[in-house]
């Protein structure tokens, strides 16, 4: 087996030890240090919507970026996870830490049943099995009583985290979410420095190689998808306490295309890519609703712009320049 992982890293162009570079944890002490700050700076509902979509953009890039799977159907994960959790906190009294557990539970078991099935199938089948998955996702939050059909679930309670920390104050609210955020972005970096990782690359890569090698690569893939849906419903389930709604905007397959956006943007297969990528599709989105300017053709331009000049996205185009990274 040893033999095995050295033939994978080999295959991925990985680091012999599968520890991060220099450069990538003095960029995560530095986006800590700006994360910290930030809610003296900003408004702090602002940075928190980043945050949430920076986290559900890093569990769609660790899916396609790592382990070379387009899924259409992250909403269904990230919109159910909301809907749960609202649904808990506001009709069952719970309280906040239960409710975005509860969310991020369901989120794990609708991956596990959707990846199951969609893994049979490869390229653009995978894709569109996804889309259709997350489609019913989205008719059944339509229909069902307890979603509250076009209205959503509204004026959910923040509540007391662990009984002591009032969420109703902004400061409390935002070092909560923070929090949440550093734990998935480090279950990612974990993730992807370990030997899974290396195999996921691998499958990326050259999934034949993988297979020739003894690993059973549908496992992987499956493990891959289940672990990207459960990080999706848990940035589902802290945005919907942050704002105090779930709505069917949240499962709608516009919100999957949205996460698709951010992580092109910022530079798939990248760590701090898909983080970039939401902070500027958020930013877009919230100061451009101001102006006269139609919101999706201005970011549309942006986008295409970037394709042509920063093909591998902008973290991508930046680590490929300047840190002598291969693409």
């Amino acid at each position: 087996m040893a033999t095995e992982i050295h033939a994978v890293r080999r295959e991925t162009a990985a680091p012999a030890t599968g520890r991060p570079a220099m450069p990538g944890l003095l960029a995560l002490a530095v986006l800590l240090l700006v994360l910290i700050a930030a809610p003296y700076v900003l408004y702090p509902v602002f940075v928190m919507k980043v945050l949430c979509f920076a986290l559900f953009a890093c569990a769609f890039n660790l899916l396609i970026g790592f382990a070379g799977l387009l899924s259409f159907g992250h909403a269904a994960f990230f919109g159910g996870a909301a809907y749960i959790t609202a649904h808990t906190v506001k009709v069952w009294g719970l309280p906040p830490e239960l409710g975005i557990l509860l969310g991020t539970a369901f989120a794990a078991t609708l991956g596990l049943a959707f990846g199951a099935l969609a893994i049979r199938r490869q390229g653009i089948y995978f894709a569109m099995i996804t889309l259709a998955l997350s489609q019913m996702v989205f008719f059944m939050a339509l229909q069902l009583k307890f979603t509250g059909g076009e209205d959503g679930i509204q004026a959910v309670p923040r509540g007391h985290l662990f009984g002591v920390i009032d969420l109703s104050q902004s400061m409390a609210m935002y070092y909560t979410v923070l929090a949440v955020f550093l734990f998935g972005f480090a279950v990612i970096w974990r993730t992807v420095h370990s030997p899974f990782g290396q195999v996921l690359k691998a499958i990326r890569e050259n999934e034949p190689r993988a297979i020739s090698l003894g690993y059973r690569t549908d496992h992987y893939k499956l493990m891959a998808f289940v672990l990207s849906a459960t990080l999706a419903g848990l940035a589902g389930g802290t945005k919907a306490i942050v704002f105090q709604l779930a709505t069917l905007t949240d499962v709608q397959w516009q919100m999957s295309g949205a996460v698709v956006l951010m992580t092109l943007l910022g530079g798939i297969g990248t760590l701090f890519g898909p983080v970039v990528g939401a902070a500027l599709v958020v930013t877009l989105e919230n100061y451009l609703a101001a102006s006269n300017l139609p919101v999706p053709v201005v970011i549309g331009v942006i986008f295409v712009a970037c394709v042509l000049l920063f093909r591998r996205g902008i973290v991508g185009e930046i680590a490929a320049r300047f840190g002598g990274k291969r693409p």
